[in-house]
């Protein structure tokens, strides 16, 4: 019997109602202490994610602090486990934002999701000078330029990396420092910037939905959404298939990889053939410029292409089977050519009227700043964290060798003080930890609530994952999901739930995934279209999708248990329809 988690957080009273839309798409798994430690709730109070929120809100001047108590994690706090994202606060911006709405921000994030409270408007909402203050910061987003403080932190994630220290020479407690001083001075500065950059890229992204809608063109707004260039989470996929084509090129790369993916680094590494030692070298440069993008990678204690390249080669594995006319970069050129001559044309429609006109042109450039921003200000983060988590590494590879640990990303089984006081005397805490552990694994097998408006269920109500049952759809039935990405694609469809292991998904198949963190990015390449439980009009899988020409449907709810593995299926990523045409 599961009794309560190991960290949880105090929520909102006033803005009761939490949601893992979104959330869940960047902390699938429950969060772990380490993360709980920076990111949730600090040894003097409110973690970096919490403090980020807040700071983000007041810049943009949706919310003042005297409005947010300072003993509650408003914005985001860990119930049964798992994260969660306050969607009472959200609603906030799109009822206090000229223009938008709160049904606007439930749109993004819900779509037709069950169960979602109706907006109740209280006493205090109305604040018509936080109103006039937004609507400075919206016409801040569609004049500027560029994003130099984000450039900035880019180039300072990047130093982090290059003057990353000699870890096997600190000592325990200088790796515990190290790591812990990287999180406590960078990470609520680095996730402010990137709740405030992500917000506001929301901002074209409504205008030219409108604008198309009004001219008639709701179809229109995806595709002037692609194509942008420049989004760090499309740059991997880019880079490993180039990779893919090096093998694809050579007999002996391709002996290699037919193997198997598993312990495929270390082979190519003992390989005495020229092309391995040429791919090793190239796959090094990857590894060190995309090292810290994985499954979950904002948890510190989950591994990363750097700390497993087995899992990088996986996905190239994919890529090296693919036809030379599925390369992403011609999708992308494809796409990118579509929404400039689609833009201009709607321009000219709105000749008649200079006002809209001026204001469709300022967000068709705002998008190309802050939708690929938002995923730079992601990326800062996330290679912020590798540093943490590889000199936590260190000292967990150390502590399994002395008996302490029973794996080396149990480190993230201790919060900030216990590590220390781990380091001041370990007796006791390897049964702890081991306990955690074991603890840990039963909670990831139970499923959480998507939502709740007030207290969170109890723990003990949750039901195991393979508990719940799902009738699968037949020939001729459909599935709803939200449009992501334009096109219509038929394939296999493939249900993958585990981005560790892509192998069953081969060049054409349509990809039906439960979420998809950057780790699941490679597998875009040689899909014919992705399909994804959950989503959101900015979340990864649209952005990505686009920026690699792949139709995409996202909040199609429970697609990964209603689709059979094996079925021919269409994927209308116009409509969001997914219809089966055959089963398996």
């Amino acid at each position: 019997m599961v009794d309560k988690w190991m960290v949880e957080t105090a929520l909102s009273e006033r803005h009761s109602f939490y949601t893992r839309a979104n959330v869940g798409e960047v902390f699938p798994d429950p969060v772990a202490p380490m993360t709980f430690s920076f990111g949730f709730l600090g040894e003097d109070g409110l973690g970096g994610s919490e403090i980020g929120f807040r700071e983000a809100y007041y810049r943009i001047g949706v919310m003042t602090p005297d409005e947010i108590p300072d003993d509650e994690n408003v914005f985001l706090g860990v119930a049964g486990g798992y994260a969660y994202l306050n969607a009472s606060a959200l609603r906030m911006l799109g009822h206090r934002a000229p223009g938008m709405t709160a049904q606007d921000i439930d749109d993004s994030f819900f779509g037709d999701a069950p169960g979602v409270p109706p907006f109740v408007v209280r006493e205090g909402d109305d604040r018509p000078e936080l109103t006039e203050k937004i609507g400075e910061t919206f016409g801040w987003v569609l004049t500027t330029p560029d994003l130099p403080d984000v450039l900035e932190q880019e180039r300072l994630a990047n130093s982090l990396r290059a003057n990353r220290p000699d870890l096997a020479s600190m000592s325990d407690r200088e790796l515990s420092d190290y790591a812990w001083d990287l999180l406590d001075t960078h990470f609520a500065t680095f996730f402010t910037e990137h709740i405030f950059i992500s917000f506001l890229a929301t901002l074209p992204i409504g205008i030219i939905t409108a604008v198309c809608t009004a001219v008639g063109q709701p179809e229109s707004t995806l595709k002037l959404l692609a194509g942008l260039g420049d989004v760090e989470s499309a740059a991997p996929a880019m880079a490993m298939w180039e990779l893919g084509r090096v093998v694809a090129a050579s007999p002996e790369l391709m002996a290699l990889f037919d193997d198997g993916y598993e312990g495929l680094d270390a082979r190519l590494r003992a390989s005495a053939a020229d092309a391995a030692a040429g791919f090793v070298t190239s796959f090094d440069a990857f590894l060190y410029s995309y090292g810290s993008r994985g499954p979950n990678e904002w948890e510190v204690r989950s591994p990363t292409w750097e700390t497993e390249p087995d899992l990088a080669l996986a996905a190239i594995d994919r890529m090296r089977l693919s036809p030379d006319d599925a390369a992403p970069a011609l999708n992308n050129a494809a796409r990118a050519s579509e929404r400039e001559q689609l833009g201009a044309q709607i321009a000219e429609m709105l000749a008649g009227d200079p006002e809209t006109q001026g204001q469709f042109l300022a967000a068709l450039h705002s998008a190309t700043v802050f939708m690929p921003g938002r995923e730079r200000t992601k990326t800062n983060n996330i290679k912020l964290v590798q540093e943490a988590r590889m000199a936590m590494r260190e000292f967990g590879r150390r502590q399994v060798e002395a008996g302490h640990f029973p794996k080396i990303s149990s480190f993230g089984m201790l919060t900030k003080p216990e590590q220390y006081q781990f380091l001041d005397d370990p007796t006791g805490w390897p049964e702890i930890i081991a306990a955690r552990e074991a603890h840990y694994t039963q909670v990831s097998e139970l499923q959480e609530p998507f939502l709740f408006d007030g207290p969170p269920p109890e723990f003990a109500d949750y039901p195991r994952r393979d508990a719940v049952t799902h009738e699968l759809l037949g020939a001729g039935e459909t599935l709803a999901g939200v449009p992501g990405c334009p096109g219509k694609e038929r394939g296999i469809a493939r249900v993958v739930t585990d981005s560790h292991d892509p192998t069953a998904l081969d060049p054409g198949d349509i990809l039906v995934a439960p979420i998809t963190d950057p780790s699941w990015t490679p597998l875009f390449v040689p899909a014919g279209a992705v399909v994804v439980d959950v989503g959101a009009p900015l979340s990864h899988a649209i952005i990505v999708s686009r920026e690699l020409g792949i139709p995409c449907v996202v909040s199609a709810t429970d697609a990964t248990n209603r689709i059979p593995d094996g079925a021919l299926i269409e994927v209308d990523g116009d409509t969001g329809m997914v219809t089966i045409l055959e089963l398996p």
